[in-house]
């Protein structure tokens, strides 16, 4: 404890710049989720503290106030819950982790009420939603199974869950099932914490391309996914009063001549709403494009290294400045500059090193 309480006060205080707050693993010498901060002017990160000790926190999310963080705990199959200090960068535990569902929760997202957390169960091919109480705590799952299979004969004989994704609106959650290639749309009754199959219920990717993650567009009228086998974002038109997902193009995130092992990973779109990114972990990249605001197709700019070695999860600053990028296998966090003008990445130089860094959630 005497420890602990040592490195939270070399957190500097919130005034010097944004708080983030990374997942990990913590098969290695990881111990949890740590807090570091962002340099608004420099884009430099304070030494990583430990904001909480838990086993294998591979994505957080925040409540809608940011006043509890929600943790997927992988290994575990469960789901923790923390009460945030932003100030301190520091998380207190609400309750014992509870369950998620379902096996290898590996994504996680609050409703814009409050009310629900949804759980992307990555090995059994679940979706959980578990009610949210006014303290924070966690509540009993309702679980909607996915079944059947796709074209590879390894990694798509069963379904898997991946992401889940709230609508801007928090009527809808778009999922990706990696096993299935599918994205499917379910209607949310978040005082209940109640899934249902929209009226569309899914739009498929091409065959074996496996969609990972998911974006939305400014306006809520595009969705992007990034496929993890096919290395490919995918733009689709999304119907905000059904939830329906068209898909209209697909574009490569590698270059053309790259020939080695490579596979996508996480997807975000720029807060401007003009430029979409994507990384690719092998290739070690971020994949950038431009975001037609009519169409929203999508026209690429660059593909630009990260820094590290399997970028497997980024996240853009709140005000659009600075990239900083979980590099899972150099145990690095890396920080990019962004153009707001142009979307390119210019490389800053500053690093710091986490544990198996796999998150990269920023809080106000």
């Amino acid at each position: 404890m005497r420890t602990l309480l040592f490195l939270l006060m070399t957190l500097p205080a919130s005034a010097a710049g944004p708080l983030i707050f990374i997942g990990t693993y913590t098969r290695t010498t990881s111990q949890g989720i740590y807090a570091v901060r962002l340099d608004a002017a420099t884009g430099a990160l304070s030494a990583p503290v430990l904001a909480a000790a838990t086993p294998n926190p591979s994505f957080l999310a925040l409540s809608p106030g940011q006043e509890f963080l929600y943790a997927a705990s992988e290994s575990a199959a469960m789901a923790a819950a923390f009460a945030t200090d932003l100030g301190a960068g520091t998380l207190r535990p609400l309750q014992a982790p509870q369950s998620s569902g379902g096996v290898a929760p590996c994504h996680l997202a609050v409703d814009p009420t409050g009310h629900a957390l949804v759980v992307a169960n990555y090995h059994t091919g679940i979706v959980a939603a578990i009610p949210l109480q006014p303290d924070g705590t966690l509540g009993a799952p309702h679980v909607i199974p996915h079944s059947g299979h796709s074209v590879d004969p390894v990694r798509q004989t069963s379904p898997h869950v991946h992401c889940v994704n709230l609508s801007p609106d928090g009527r809808f959650v778009l999922v990706c099932d990696l096993g299935l290639d599918r994205i499917f749309s379910y209607r949310l009754d978040a005082a209940r914490a109640l899934l249902a199959p929209a009226a569309t219920p899914f739009a498929a990717t091409a065959p074996g391309t496996g969609p990972r993650h998911l974006a939305f567009g400014a306006g809520g009228r595009h969705v992007y996914a990034i496929t993890e086998m096919g290395n490919t974002v995918v733009a689709c038109d999304y119907d905000p009063a059904t939830g329906a997902l068209t898909p209209r193009q697909s574009l490569p995130t590698l270059p053309p001549d790259f020939k080695g092992a490579s596979s996508g990973a996480e997807i975000q779109v720029h807060p401007n709403g003009r430029f979409l990114y994507a990384s690719n972990r092998g290739h070690d990249s971020i994949a950038v494009f431009a975001i037609d605001g009519a169409t929203g197709r999508l026209t690429p700019v660059e593909i630009t290294p990260c820094g590290g070695k399997n970028p497997r999860s980024f996240s853009l600053s709140p005000d659009g400045a600075w990239l900083v990028c979980a590099n899972q296998n150099s145990d690095s966090l890396t920080v990019l500059r962004v153009d707001a003008a142009t979307g390119r990445l210019t490389p800053t130089g500053h690093t710091a090193h986490v544990p198996l860094p796999v998150c990269v959630l920023f809080a106000r």
